[in-house]
């Protein structure tokens, strides 16, 4: 930090009080309230060295609600399109984003089209193969459901001993289920609506499924409204996967800083959570 004007004024009293050859005493004195070259020299300040760039170019998918979908009017719109607004926003930088076919964004973002994609996917070993990602800016848990007018019970091993639970055949949750919850009778499902069916219809006690698409359920016309979460999320990553991120090039370290930067200043101020509440109509965590 370069030294003030205050400061060098202050320094010119001191050098005019030596040249006029006061009295040891007002020297003492002037030493005691007047501030020292040393006093003056602080440690310069750590300045933002983290990249900026003039636009961030996204990439992301259109059909995968509410995380990025067509909206009535063809807009595309979604949970992922505001998250990347809002970084944009808080790096002060312009956001363009651009909708393409799932199995060709890895591509786009290979080929130089884009700086980033923003599309829900799950941080995997077989991802990481081809492209590097962000910090983690979402999870999808494991969740138990059951009907509102069933006992309160406890959503343990223990608590579920004996009791029904309808789950989605050759899925992650059907797995957890039966590495964890093996005195409960499963009642396996050709998929998860199915499964849901089954518990509206009182088939089974109990239903375990993907947090997201179960909250979406319960909360829309094909549920009744006859059933609730129970218990809390289950987010053990050998089965419901490391989280999701925002996948960018191996060979540009800078965005991913940047971006990273940019979901904390998002996190930060709200932002993130307001978009979790108009986006996710039940609690998922």
């Amino acid at each position: 930090m370069k030294i003030g004007s205050h400061a060098y004024r202050l320094l010119a009293v001191l050098l005019a009080i030596a040249l006029a050859d006061f009295s040891s005493l007002a020297l003492a004195q002037n030493a005691k309230t007047l501030p020292s070259l040393a006093d003056t020299q602080t440690t310069p300040q750590k300045t933002d060295t983290t990249p900026r760039r003039v636009v961030i170019r996204f990439l992301t998918d259109s059909d995968f609600p509410p995380f990025d979908f067509y909206d009535e009017d063809g807009v595309l719109v979604g949970f992922n399109i505001d998250l990347a607004r809002a970084i944009c926003l808080e790096l002060n930088t312009s956001c363009d984003i651009k909708a393409r076919p799932w199995d060709e964004l890895f591509g786009g973002l290979k080929n130089g089209e884009a700086d980033a994609v923003i599309a829900a996917h799950r941080v995997t070993a077989g991802a990481l193969k081809d492209v590097d990602f962000t910090d983690r800016y979402f999870h999808t848990p494991g969740r138990f459901a059951g009907r509102k007018d069933s006992p309160k019970v406890e959503m343990t091993p223990s608590g579920l001993d004996g009791q029904r639970i309808a789950v989605a055949q050759g899925t992650a949750h059907e797995a957890f289920l039966k590495t964890f919850f093996r005195d409960s009778p499963l009642v396996v499902f050709e998929n998860a609506d199915l499964a849901r069916e089954a518990l509206a219809a009182g088939k089974a006690d109990f239903l375990f499924d993907d947090g997201i698409s179960l909250a979406f359920w319960l909360n829309g016309t094909l549920s009744r409204q006859c059933c609730e979460m129970r218990g809390g999320p289950y987010l053990e990553p050998k089965f419901f996967g490391d989280g999701i991120a925002i996948a960018v090039p191996k060979n540009d370290p800078q965005i991913r800083l940047l971006l990273n930067k940019g979901l904390d200043r998002v996190r930060a101020s709200g932002r993130f959570e307001e978009l979790v509440q108009r986006y996710f109509p039940v609690r998922i965590y």
